[in-house]
């Protein structure tokens, strides 16, 4: 078992992790902890000025949030930035470095690699789709992908569930402890790959070259797969990109400028904080910078280019009934088999004194995080990215789920304990 605000954020490796495991610490020589104080981000939307002003004042004096803040850098992470929206206002904080070696603080706004956030929003496509009629959350997905012979007893809500038993193309961990690699997902030979270049249909051909983990619909794995055909059929079905849709439908409307779908592009534009990747050759420790990086390895399911500001607005104008009809919202926030999985979303229970919380949280494969949480109305959210010096065991900090945890119950629970969750996969 492991709590929802607990689990690994990893899109990749997707083994459960349990809220107990004790990660290895990682140790960042020359880390400045600095805390970079609240401060309210411009911009700030409210009828009144002044009671805009009143709000972000008072969203600047929050020294717990500050504290649960700084507690990831003493725990070892290169860097974190945080947002919370709440009735208090606005507040926004970052702790550590943007660069190892420098004494810059991450940008509290910085563009990050945002991994399996992205779920959510190629759910939300789907969805949308499926309002126009031009999707059957029911009907076969061979009927609209008809050349990649997929078995025909898989359905769009078996892809958004994660029900289809496809084996998931960036490798799958069984029960008993067989691993079955897939495309170079981690770890040094993901380091040497790090910049190739994939094909959604490669990705899943590979997997469709693989045994199905189970019977379309007897069960739930967590699997890139997945999302990553959810992105072959909105571009069927529509005749776009992806990146197109994902622009014309939520990015526009939403005014979402620091969101990209960078295709095939490895830089991060704009200020940004940089990840690590620790390894050693020839008896020799090395840490490379990899800021840059290529996540075409992940499309549709864990690519896209974010900010904590964005990712906040996307979220609560989701679950503020913005972007889908009533109905499919409560499809999308329904919350199915041993993940308690929606479409693209974990439906947390954080007990009686917090309530109920919408979240997908994500990683590329090395060095960097992000969170995205959300109350049932879109009115409390909780976004953040954090940077760390990763390695090969994925064990980046010790009590890494501890200090996500004491994070989200100091937003949605004011500090209280929230109830323990039903396992999750690793993200």
């Amino acid at each position: 078992m492991i709590t929802a605000t607990g689990q690994r954020i990893d899109g990749v490796h997707q083994r459960p992790v349990l809220s107990g495991k004790v990660l290895r610490r990682v140790a960042v020589t020359g880390l400045a902890a600095g805390l970079l104080a609240g401060v309210a981000a411009p911009g700030v939307a409210a009828a009144d000025s002044s009671v805009a002003m009143a709000k972000a004042a008072a969203g600047q004096e929050r020294p717990e949030l500050k504290e649960t803040v700084e507690a990831f850098i003493d725990a070892g992470f290169a860097g974190m930035q945080a947002r919370v929206h709440d009735q208090r206002g606005e507040w926004v904080g970052s702790a550590g470095v943007r660069k190892l070696g420098a004494a810059a603080k991450p940008p509290t706004n910085g563009r990050f690699w945002a991994g399996s956030v992205t779920k959510t929003f190629t759910a939300t496509l789907v969805l949308q789709l499926v309002a126009e009629g031009r999707i059957a959350l029911d009907a076969p997905v061979a009927g609209y992908l008809p050349e990649l012979g997929l078995d025909r007893r898989i359905t769009v809500r078996m892809l958004l569930q994660h029900t289809s038993g496809l084996f998931n193309y960036t490798g799958e961990y069984y029960d008993d402890g067989t691993v079955v690699p897939g495309t170079p997902a981690s770890g040094d030979e993901w380091l040497a790959n790090r910049f190739r270049s994939y094909r959604p249909e490669e990705l899943v051909r590979l997997a469709l070259s693989k045994p199905a983990r189970f019977e379309p619909g007897t069960d739930q794995n967590y699997s890139n797969t997945n999302y990553t055909l959810a992105l072959l059929l909105i571009e069927k079905v529509t005749g776009r990109s992806y990146a197109a849709e994902m622009r014309r439908r939520i990015l526009r409307p939403l005014d979402l400028k620091g969101t990209v779908v960078p295709g095939n592009r490895t830089e991060l534009p704009g200020p940004h904080a940089h990840g690590y990747y620790r390894y050693e050759e020839d008896g020799q420790e090395k840490v490379v910078d990899i800021a840059r990086q290529n996540l075409s390895l992940l499309a549709g399911a864990g690519d896209i280019i974010s900010t904590t500001q964005d990712l906040h607005t996307f979220i609560s104008a989701l679950n503020g009934g913005k972007l889908l009809p009533a109905p499919l919202l409560a499809e999308m926030r329904k919350p199915y088999g041993k993940y308690n999985y929606g479409f693209g979303l974990f439906v947390q229970d954080l007990g009686p004194d917090c309530g109920t919380v919408y979240q997908h949280n994500g990683s590329p494969p090395h060095g960097y995080g992000a969170l995205m949480y959300s109350s049932p109305d879109g009115s409390k959210t909780l976004t953040a990215s954090v940077t760390w010096v990763d390695e090969a065991t994925r064990g980046p900090v010790k009590d890494f789920q501890k200090l996500v945890d004491k994070l989200v119950q100091e937003v949605f629970c004011g500090g209280h304990d929230g109830a323990a969750d039903e396992a999750k996969p690793a993200q």
